[in-house]
């Protein structure tokens, strides 16, 4: 019962003390309004907790504005910062299709000019589906085959000249044989003076050095330095005329019978992505 007493004297004393406290604001206010004069000690004490109350009340108000506000800017720069990041993923896109389109133009432009070049041969576009394990196209695989007309023995152009011979012909596809694979001969000659040579393969000084070999070069060749070798007359795989490279390193040959050289290809071996095949045999 004592405990409930106290509880009741509590409640009743807080409730006058707000009631007193509301009388003395509301007499104070009155006071204010009709006797300036009078109030004035009562104002400026007032005035002097109110005001700090005041300031700092507007000074954290001033501060979670600014932060919010700096929050908003930081959720728009987030915003713009992923629809850059889209539109720039975008752009990436388009300049890769781009310049995919601009290295199949070229390829394309490549290949009209090499078609011009040996007009007199009739031929088809093959595009290389696979190779053989080394970073040289010495064999690889071409997306046209019997079904297009494709047979062993025929001759394949990419770059600026010979590239090689078809060796294997299946339904859909057929395998290439480069000049620069090892088991690769065929018989050249000068195209400026048709003095004849032998051109073989040697995948190992072309991966060193960039070369393959020439060998049986008559002593009285008038072959010189960066003479152009093409397909010679006797070539029994081989039509005539087809640039095959450039001679260089022209030197007596250890038997002091003959005379030997290098080739620089005429073709890319290490780039090659389309070739033409000569659908003419020889």
């Amino acid at each position: 019962m004592a405990r409930r007493r106290e509880k009741y004297k509590f409640k009743l004393s807080s409730k006058y003390i707000f009631i007193g406290i509301a009388l003395l604001c509301f007499v104070l206010f009155f006071a204010s309004s009709r006797f300036p004069l009078y109030t004035y000690g009562i104002r400026t004490l007032a005035a002097s907790f109110v005001t700090p109350m005041q300031n700092g009340i507007n000074k954290f108000g001033r501060s979670v504005y600014s932060r919010l506000t700096n929050l908003a800017e930081i959720n728009s720069l987030i915003e713009q910062n992923e629809q850059l990041k889209a539109e720039l993923d975008d752009l990436k896109m388009e300049y890769d299709m781009l310049l995919r389109d601009n290295n199949e133009l070229d390829e394309y432009r490549t290949l009209y000019e090499l078609d011009r070049k040996y007009i007199q041969y009739p031929k088809v576009a093959a595009r290389i589906i696979s190779r053989d394990s080394n970073s040289f196209y010495s064999t690889f695989t071409v997306d046209k085959g019997a079904n297009q007309g494709i047979a062993e023995g025929m001759n394949v152009l990419a770059g600026n000249g010979l590239c090689g011979i078809v060796y294997e012909v299946y339904t859909d596809s057929a395998k290439v044989r480069s000049i620069i694979d090892d088991t690769a001969a065929l018989s050249g000659m000068s195209l400026k003076s048709s003095d004849t040579c032998m051109v073989t393969g040697n995948l190992a000084e072309l991966l060193e050095k960039g070369y393959i070999d020439i060998s049986m070069i008559s002593l009285n060749a008038q072959l010189e330095e960066n003479t152009a070798i093409v397909t010679s007359h006797i070539s029994d795989k081989f039509h005539q005329g087809i640039l095959v490279g450039y001679a260089v390193n022209i030197e007596l040959d250890p038997s002091e019978m003959s005379r030997r050289a290098k080739l620089i290809p005429a073709v890319d071996f290490e780039h090659l992505e389309t070739v033409l095949i000569i659908t003419k045999m020889k």
